[in-house]
């Protein structure tokens, strides 16, 4: 039972990795990647290792994704601002 777990954990995370590599726009991959935080997660946790889990659930599926988010909307904020002429 438990090598089921494990082969749908690496399965799932395997699944989520494609899916952030094949989505193109920014912000939705930071949301692609904030689950397969989430499944990363899961994995660690089926795998017993519950410290690298809770690590990788506030890093992987929290901070970077949301690091990610505030830089594309600081970018996107930048190049509309360059397009209507802005001094800055």
């Amino acid at each position: 039972m438990a090598d089921a777990l494990v082969v749908i954990s690496l399965f799932l995370v395997a699944a989520t990795a494609t899916a952030a590599v094949l989505v193109r726009d920014p912000a939705r991959q930071a949301l692609v990647l904030s689950v397969l935080g989430l499944t990363l997660a899961v994995l660690f946790t089926v795998l017993q290792a519950p410290d690298v889990a809770l690590s990788q659930l506030a890093v992987g599926s929290a901070l970077t994704p949301l690091l990610i988010l505030l830089s594309v909307r600081k970018v996107r904020r930048r190049g509309q601002r360059d397009a209507e002429g802005g001094d800055r």
